[in-house]
């Protein structure tokens, strides 16, 4: 039996080979009973998560201590971004029941922080920010406690679709550059490197609450100016919390990887971007937009709370 190709759009791109990973990107198991658990109560309610249609290399880890990213809106996406390993195609209606179940694994888990992504959806009239929206309704009412992360795909960009979301009662709003901007059309095709800052911007002038975050990938053939040049436009957008993270390559039809940062190159581009003010940064070989989210968004209000004591009126 010949096995469906996951790819398909990219069965004709260029074959680049996968390089060997280097000894310090190493993935650890914490404990296997609790990763079964989880895994359990994703299967049970028929749950779709970044962690495993992404292939992350966290899972393992994260999944141990309870964590996961649910993607809603199905598990195929209108994009083909040429780093990305979730399929793509033309996608299933939405399912009216998702913000039910997304609320109720959040309730099993009993999850302290959850974050919430989704395929892009250029096949609905909104992009599907309405059903958002009655996700993450869903999850705080049932949740009260819990905070709420949304990392949100490019469908939001399509006019004022963005706010929807935004007046859900959410803690982070997250949208991830990826990439410098000479990478853009090869990396992201269809995204707009300015309009995504443009977004992040937006989000913290309608919500001032609101942390705003975003992240790139390195080792797709960027240099060193290049990463400090997205940082300083993040910051100009006033994100707050900027990830930095090694692109590992999905197959050897995807995004060619240039070369493995070393660990000393990863703190080099810490300590940068914290001298351009963000509130909190992280940046390792394994680092993934919503990798140890909940430790992250109690640093974000540490962080917050230190300055409005350093400087009260702003």
């Amino acid at each position: 039996m010949i096995s469906k190709i996951r790819h398909p759009e990219k069965v004709n791109k260029p074959h680049n080979p996968i390089k060997k990973k280097p000894k310090w990107i190493r993935t650890k198991i914490v404990d296997s009973q609790v990763f079964f658990q989880t895994k359990q109560v994703v299967n049970k309610n028929n749950l779709v998560t970044v962690c495993q249609e992404a292939n992350c290399p966290n899972i393992t880890e994260c999944w141990s201590k309870k964590h996961a990213t649910f993607m809603i809106m199905g598990d195929t996406c209108t994009r083909a971004c040429a780093f990305c390993d979730v399929k793509t195609g033309k996608p299933n209606g939405l399912d009216i029941y998702e913000p039910a179940k997304i609320s109720n694994a959040v309730k099993t888990l009993n999850l302290k922080h959850v974050v919430i992504t989704s395929v892009d959806r250029d096949d609905l009239e909104d992009g599907g920010s309405n059903h958002f929206y009655k996700v993450v309704s869903a999850t705080r009412k049932k949740n009260p406690d819990t905070s709420i992360e949304v990392l949100t795909p490019d469908f939001l960009r399509k006019g004022d679709a963005y706010k929807k979301v935004l007046e859900a009662d959410l803690d982070v709003f997250n949208h991830n550059i990826e990439t410098v901007p000479r990478l853009y059309a090869s990396v992201r095709p269809g995204a707009r490197y300015f309009a995504s800052l443009e977004l992040l911007k937006n989000a913290k002038k309608f919500n001032k609450k609101v942390f705003t975050k975003s992240g790139i990938m390195v080792g797709l053939g960027e240099n060193k100016e290049e990463i400090i040049q997205v940082m300083d436009d993040l910051r100009s957008a006033e994100v707050d919390f900027i990830t930095i993270g090694q692109y590992l390559q999905p197959s050897a039809k995807h995004h060619p990887l240039n070369r493995y940062y070393y660990p000393n190159e990863f703190k080099e581009l810490e300590t940068i971007a914290k001298t351009k003010g963000f509130l909190l940064v992280s940046s390792s070989p394994l680092t993934r937009s919503s990798y140890h989210a909940d430790e992250d968004f109690r640093k974000l209000q540490d962080a917050r709370n230190k300055k409005l004591e350093c400087h009260p009126h702003q």
